[in-house]
């Protein structure tokens, strides 16, 4: 593979445009990048999807991003979205970039999902040149290999996903996909090629996807934003060794996120004064947050997901507990507040920033106490779909890792979707408009956790929507609590698709969890 030429130990600094030339078709290219912007070398993306529409190469390349890149809209690698220029894709997760997910859909590529955190893992084990991993996360989901294998569609046919048996116990092996070329982003680049990453929000892989290209004789080409004088770095700056790179694309202007300059709130520099909270609305989202959080001890550790999990910790520091607890997010932040929709992992006030692949480490050894994550859909024995439904193709990210893991799970919805409108007043909540849409069916047709294995390791497993709670038990989900106000026949079995078993002490959802004012939680706590 033809590499830009190095004068000793000075890189090659090129355009975006020169860079992409050196990538040659039929190559598997390696993103950085994160929801909203993190991380993403940007006009390094935009100038491969350019020269493709100019000069029809290269083709036929695989993509790897770990992580869900865009904004759920035409950013990200949507622009690589292009007949003939991509043959196939492994991706942790898909919704944020849904031009390539739709071609998936069609059938125009081939696509595989799997578990972000054994993603970030295998770059590290490619970089060891080693031969795969072995991995307990993904038993029993679709990633299982007696169910699709982590197969997206039709077209992908190779079974890569292989179960194992070692000493009586079931593993699968993800072999390595070999690296050809990574395209990485960091914040200041010395001459030499070393790279610090002071304005990045976090680190996610850009390490292991370096190591990983270059120990396969690959290209590393990395975005930055300034260029200085080699060796004036500081050392212990350094996240990305210049031997590892190859070209420099200098940005001047490069964004933080898609939103604009710098934060340096968000870069971890400064710390947000918090005493002024401004409240969550209170509607069906803060209830869920709120009926979630009571699950947290003191001194736990857990994890929040995006989507509507992600308001727990502002509910938190509205209740004056946030500093009793710790919630991390797998892209690596440890601490803090996270950011909320396509931002999502855009932490303010962390304590620590991990690399990703030491992040979920922890996760995959049951370090989580709790886990706070978002359903699609959830049938009656507990399974929950979050990476495929209504024909959508959205992926994993690092679900499957953290709800396989965490001693607690919390699932969190709304009962219904598509035009719901519930009206949360007067210590209760009224449905006004039905969705058009069940989440909890009989069956989901994919299963991204499994209730039944879940289980089987003695996790706690607990539903939670606006109007109602369920909790995991032998014989399927059970009703356990209900918001005042909900008639439980209308409200809730009739907009189920099945008959959950009702618990022999139903209890009313706290009316706490509807009323405007602070719920009190730090007083009890404090009593504890």
């Amino acid at each position: 593979m033809q590499k830009p030429l190095r004068k000793g130990n000075l890189v090659s600094v090129l355009t975006a445009d020169e860079a992409v030339k050196f990538i040659p078709s039929g190559a598997t290219v390696g993103f950085t990048g994160a929801g909203g912007g993190i991380l993403e070398a940007t006009e390094v993306i935009k100038a491969l999807a350019n020269r493709y529409k100019e000069s029809n190469q290269p083709q036929d390349l695989t993509l790897w991003h770990t992580t869900g890149l865009g904004d759920r809209n035409d950013r990200g690698l949507s622009p690589l979205a292009q007949q003939g220029l991509v043959k196939r894709i492994f991706g942790g997760h898909w919704g944020q970039s849904p031009r390539l997910a739709e071609m998936a859909e069609r059938n125009e590529i081939e696509a595989y999902n799997y578990p972000q955190g054994v993603m970030s893992q295998l770059l590290r084990t490619t970089a060891a040149g080693q031969p795969g991993i072995l991995s307990h996360v993904g038993l029993g989901t679709f990633i299982d290999p007696r169910r699709q294998g982590g197969k997206l569609n039709e077209v992908t046919k190779e079974e890569l996903v292989k179960l194992m048996i070692i000493d009586g116990k079931e593993w699968l092996y993800y072999p390595v996909v070999p690296i050809d070329v990574a395209i990485i982003r960091g914040t200041t680049a010395d001459m030499e090629g070393y790279i610090s990453m002071e304005d990045e929000i976090t680190y996610l892989d850009a390490l292991a996807l370096a190591q990983a290209a270059h120990n396969n004789g690959g290209i590393v080409i990395a975005q930055v934003q300034r260029l200085v004088k080699g060796r004036s770095l500081h050392p212990k700056s350094i996240k990305v060794p210049g031997y590892l790179v190859d070209a420099l694309v200098v940005v001047d202007d490069q964004p933080q996120l898609y939103s604009g300059q710098v934060n340096r709130f968000f870069s971890g520099d400064y710390v947000l004064e918090t005493g002024e909270v401004i409240p969550l609305p209170l509607n069906e989202r803060k209830v869920i947050a709120r009926r979630a959080l009571m699950e947290v001890a003191p001194g736990n550790v857990g994890n929040v997901g995006v989507g509507i999990s992600d308001g727990i910790g502002v509910v938190a520091r509205e209740e004056g507990i946030n500093e009793e607890f710790t919630l991390t997010v797998e892209t690596g932040p440890i601490g803090g507040v996270t950011a909320q929709g396509i931002f999502f992992g855009a932490s303010v006030n962390m304590q620590a920033v991990l690399d990703m692949p030491a992040q979920f480490d922890f996760y995959d050894g049951g370090g989580l106490d709790v886990a706070f994550l978002s359903f699609a859909e959830v049938d009656q024995t507990g399974n929950v779909n979050v990476h495929k439904f209504n024909g959508k193709i959205m992926g994993t990210g690092g679900f499957v890792n953290i709800c396989q893991n965490s001693k607690k799970v919390i699932f969190s919805g709304t009962l219904t979707a598509g035009g719901l409108k519930s009206v949360v007043e007067q210590g209760a909540v009224r449905i006004d408009q039905e969705g058009k849409f069940k989440k909890l069916v009989e069956q989901v047709p994919e299963i991204t956790f499994n209730g039944q294995d879940a289980l089987r390791r003695g996790q706690t497993v607990i539903y939670i929507t606006e109007r109602a709670v369920f909790r995991l038990t032998d014989g399927g989900l059970e009703l356990c609590e209900v918001a005042p106000g909900v008639d439980v026949e209308k409200d809730i079995i009739q907009q189920m698709g099945f008959k959950p078993k009702i618990a022999e002490d139903l209890k009313e959802m706290d009316p706490r969890l509807f009323s405007p004012e602070k719920m009190g939680i730090a007083e009890e706590w404090r009593k504890k």
